[in-house]
């Protein structure tokens, strides 16, 4: 299956890079944020703020890991990386490339991240969270895009580029 996972920190630009690159590649595109909420019948800091961190990544990952799709542009929540099994999931079902956005950055795009539902711990704060994160996406990418001070449309066909090898 030909499908492109992108991950990354939650404002690196995901679903805004997926929709636009599933249109140029003529896919489809799913965002799993999307899927979590429509099967739990609310928004993910509802899920995270009723049910806990916890049980809230053991959805997501859920959710992921048997998520079944084909030519299609697939943009997880950020804390993904945290669920092997998903991951392993998006690697068998196509690439993973990893949209790497600077902290400073991210920390100018997100604003308050309990209102976008981002798994974080208690005292956590956005920059221990990058930290944190960079190296699972690391981890798990095939290609790492570096989104820092380029345009959309170099983004995308940096991508289509990579993916076109």
């Amino acid at each position: 299956m030909d499908n492109i996972t992108l991950i990354g920190m939650p404002g690196a630009g995901k679903s805004t890079i997926g929709v636009l690159l599933a249109k140029a590649m003529n896919y489809r595109f799913v965002d799993t944020d999307l899927v979590i909420q429509e099967q739990e019948g609310k928004l993910l800091c509802d899920i995270i703020k009723e049910e806990g961190m916890e049980r809230f990544k053991q959805i997501e990952n859920d959710v992921n890991a048997n998520l079944q799709a084909e030519r299609s542009i697939i943009a997880p929540g950020g804390s993904v990386v945290y669920a092997k099994e998903a991951m392993e999931h998006f690697k068998e079902i196509g690439k993973v490339v990893y949209l790497c956005v600077s902290c400073e950055e991210i920390s100018n795009r997100v604003g308050d991240l309990t209102q976008r539902g981002v798994v974080f711990a208690p005292g956590q704060d956005l920059y221990s969270l990058y930290a944190e994160r960079t190296v699972l996406y690391e981890k798990y990418a095939d290609a790492v895009v570096y989104c820092d001070g380029k345009e959309v449309g170099d983004i995308l066909e940096e991508i289509q580029t990579w993916m076109s090898k």
